[in-house]
């Protein structure tokens, strides 16, 4: 049965998954989401025995259904390939009483590259079933992880092109450097004066800039996105719970059927959404543990139902992870409104507005799966120190917070159900924060002594996607004010 597609703001408005994902963003500013979350319809026990790529189509073809079999299994075979370092493409890693999901073992070593391997793939099959002519845009704002894997994913993929936009001062250095030094004929990268939330109110205004898209259409382009508020990077994370599951069972740590917890490091909400839709497929998901920084606004929201961007933007050494306005919290409000896309479409409209809005007690009552709490940086320090010297595993500064959050989770509820962590970085893409919280003896090295000395000190090589950058040269210099970014877009595709 064919699954179609609703904006949040509107449910009148319906499309296919192929459809969703060409446009990323509902043209009232919604965001797409499914009549609703199809029920796994295979059996718990035979997760254990299924690879990545067999579970990646077992979830995805329940979202995507105008795909046929041939298409998205090939879809799943181009992502899933040697780009990963590992045949598991997503290992679990026992440490210190919890499971940690290692989503960093592809080409940007960042849990982005899950979905985004696939999304430039999706986005191509995609516009063959639709006739479409023109080329696609992929406008993007990152905090820091997301910028990277789209480019690596769409470069020299024909009939795109890719613009990123990231805050200037807001990324570490690493992913700053894998940005700009970013190869592909198609490949735009942009900094901007400012933080990450006005890149992605940037990228929204854009995208809902009609004039724009007229033009656009005139010049042979249409946009779309590659953020996580596109359905073609929401479904395939699905994934990767799933076959946790399964790889806990295969393990002997759960028996099929038994309930397992999830800790996700959050700042989009992209992430842990995901892992709430798996939970209702019908995943024994117990409790999803939302984990922030000192930026901690979904913390709040969990606690009071007040949801309030009003409040100082603090960097911290979780980058990805420093947003005050998560786009994919709308699509859980959607769900818990009884998707009531009038009610949403008020509360988003009080966001633009005012930067907050509040739920009501009967929607704050549907909230229960969720648990929130957050690390301060000197926890989240404490916390990478605290787990190398127990177990010489080496945390990244965005683990680190969902670590400690589970610390703080546990000593508070009292609660042993077996838990996975979501991994979302490698330690080597944020080297001076993860070795400074080690022992502030590494703060005199440079970049490149501190990936070295991170590569002697945890026992692994350095990732290709960091060696490499020893000697790419910069190939994207480009900076502007927030204000200058539709007329960017415009320039780099030569529309007068």
């Amino acid at each position: 049965m064919e699954l179609l597609y609703r904006s949040t703001r509107n449910s009148e408005v319906a499309v296919t998954a192929s459809q969703a994902v060409l446009q990323g963003l509902a043209e009232d500013g919604g965001l797409f989401i499914p009549d609703r979350i199809p029920a796994l319809d295979i059996k718990l026990e035979q997760l254990s025995s299924m690879s990545y790529q067999q579970t990646a189509y077992e979830v995805m073809k329940l979202f995507l259904t105008d795909f046929t079999e041939e298409e998205l299994k090939h879809c799943i075979d181009k992502a899933y390939d040697e780009k990963f370092d590992t045949p598991a493409i997503a290992p679990l890693r026992e440490a210190d009483g919890a499971w940690y999901l290692e989503l960093f073992h592809g080409a940007t070593i960042a849990f982005k590259d899950m979905a985004l391997s696939i999304l430039p793939h999706l986005l191509t099959v995609s516009a063959r079933k639709n006739h479409v002519k023109n080329e696609i845009v992929i406008l993007t704002a990152t905090s820091g992880d997301t910028g990277k894997a789209a480019l690596a994913g769409f470069a020299d993929v024909p009939g795109t092109k890719i613009i990123v936009f990231y805050p200037k001062n807001g990324v570490s250095p690493i992913q700053e450097r894998q940005m700009v030094t970013q190869k592909g004929d198609n490949t735009f990268v942009v900094g901007i004066k400012g933080n990450f939330d006005d890149a992605q109110s940037g990228v929204k205004r854009i995208f809902g800039d009609k004039e724009l898209k007229q033009e656009m259409d005139q010049a042979g382009y249409q946009f779309s996105s590659a953020n996580s508020i596109n359905i073609g990077r929401l479904v395939p994370q699905i994934v990767y719970y799933v076959y946790a599951y399964g790889k806990m069972v295969a393990d002997g740590q759960l028996k099929a059927g038994e309930t397992m917890n999830v800790v996700v490091p959050t700042g989009n909400f992209g992430n842990i959404l995901a892992a709430y839709f798996a939970k209702n497929m019908g995943l024994p998901i117990e409790k999803l543990i939302c984990a922030s920084n000192e930026n901690k606004v979904l913390v709040d929201f969990f606690r009071t139902g007040n949801y309030d961007k009003n409040r100082k933007f603090i960097l911290t050494s979780s980058p990805s992870m420093d947003i005050l306005i998560s786009s994919n919290l709308e699509r859980l409000v959607y769900l818990i409104a009884q998707r009531d896309s009038a009610k949403n479409a008020q509360l988003m409209a009080a966001l633009a507005s005012d930067g907050k809005y509040e739920i009501s007690e009967e929607m704050k009552a549907k909230l229960t799966d969720f648990y929130g709490d957050y690390a301060s940086e000197e926890e989240t320090a404490s916390e990478i120190a605290e787990v190398y010297k127990k177990t010489g595993y080496v945390l990244d500064t965005h683990t680190a917070v969902a670590s400690r959050v589970y610390r703080k989770y546990r000593e508070e509820t009292g609660d042993e159900i077996k838990t996975v962590i979501a991994s979302t970085a490698s330690p080597y893409k944020f080297a001076r924060s993860v070795l400074g919280a080690i022992d502030p003896k590494y703060d005199a090295l440079s970049d490149f002594e501190l990936v070295d000395q991170l590569s002697e000190l945890s026992g692994t090589n350095v990732p290709r996607a960091v060696e490499e950058l020893r000697t790419l040269p910069v190939l994207h210099d480009t900076v502007v004010e927030t204000e200058q970014m539709k007329e960017i877009v415009k320039t780099f595709l030569k529309i007068s």
